[in-house]
This record gives C-alpha cells, sequence and structure tokens, in this order.
C-alpha cells in the first residue's frame, strides 16, 4: 500500500466511514494518530512493536498493527476500528460472542482479536478450530483466555451464518 501523505502535515483520513482532518509528522503511527488526535482509545497501545496484536484495525478490510502502520499510509484507504463494529448501538454477533462466552479477562488484547477474527469471518464464514487457531495465531492474550475466544469466534461464524440465511 502506497500513498503518500497530503502537504502541510495534514492527513486525511477516513475511519469507521466518517472523514478526519488531522495534523501529523510523517513518522507518525497509525495507532498514535488514533489514540491521541482522535481520542479513538479502543485500539490499544502494549507492545509497540508488532508482536503482540492487541493494537489490529483493518485498514481496507485487511488486518493490520496500528503501531508498525505510518498514519500517512492510510490516506485514501478505509480504517476500521473497534469503535466502527457495533452498528446503531447494538453489539456485533462477534462481541455479542465474546461476551457470551467470557472471551476476556483483562480486556487489553480483546479489541485486536475481535478485529482480526472479523478478517477472518469475512474471508472464511465456517472456519474450523484450526482455522480460527492460525488465522489468530498474531494476537496474544496474556490471561490465556484463548479457549474461549476460540469458541466465541466459531459461535460467532455460526450466529453470522444463521443471520445470512434469513
Amino acid at each position: 500500500m502506497t500513498r503518500m501523505k497530503s502537504a502541510a502535515g495534514t492527513l486525511r483520513l477516513t475511519i469507521n466511514g466518517q472523514p478526519h482532518e488531522v495534523s501529523a509528522a510523517p513518522g507518525d503511527t497509525l495507532l498514535g494518530v488514533l489514540r491521541g488526535s482522535l481520542d479513538l482509545t479502543g485500539t490499544k497501545y502494549v507492545c509497540g512493536r508488532g508482536e503482540c496484536g492487541a493494537c489490529t484495525v483493518r485498514i481496507d478490510g485487511d488486518p493490520a498493527y496500528a503501531c508498525l502502520t505510518l498514519a500517512a499510509a492510510c490516506e485514501g484507504a478505509e480504517v476500521c476500528t473497534i469503535e466502527g463494529v457495533a452498528t446503531g448501538g447494538k453489539l456485533h454477533p462477534l462481541q455479542a460472542a465474546f461476551v457470551e462466552h467470557d472471551a476476556l479477562q483483562c480486556g487489553m488484547c480483546t479489541p485486536g482479536q475481535i478485529m482480526a477474527a472479523l478478517a477472518l469471518l469475512e474471508r472464511n464464514p465456517d472456519p474450523t478450530e484450526d482455522d480460527v487457531n492460525r488465522w489468530m495465531s498474531g494476537n496474544l492474550c496474556r490471561c490465556g483466555a484463548y479457549p474461549k475466544i476460540r469458541r466465541a469466534v466459531l459461535a460467532a461464524a455460526a450466529t453470522m451464518r444463521e443471520q445470512r440465511g434469513r
């Protein structure tokens, strides 16, 4: 993804379907802009070096670590954060499954887990346990809630398939 930064340090970004203009230096990360300039703090800063996945967002539908992504590279792209997942005050089926299956403990990894899982379910609406394990391997959970996360993703997949069949 090669996009050029606008002149004068102003970036035009589309975040969760809304246009934003922010002032940013050439080396500013998407994570820094989301949290610092736009007050979208659902995307978590944990490791800052792309090892944990807590900062996972979706850029044009693909999961990406916001701590490693330059904000300037996102001009012209659609960025979706955890704040953009629920619609009309109603949780997305994946978010509801995380609650129902108690797939979170401290909550630091949860937004990144959900963003990665959404990308999986869009690509593979009927994943196996192995599919979930492989796809989610870039998202760490220090609390060890992996079995519950896996159950939540599989339950959400079933719910989403059911909803599409209506």
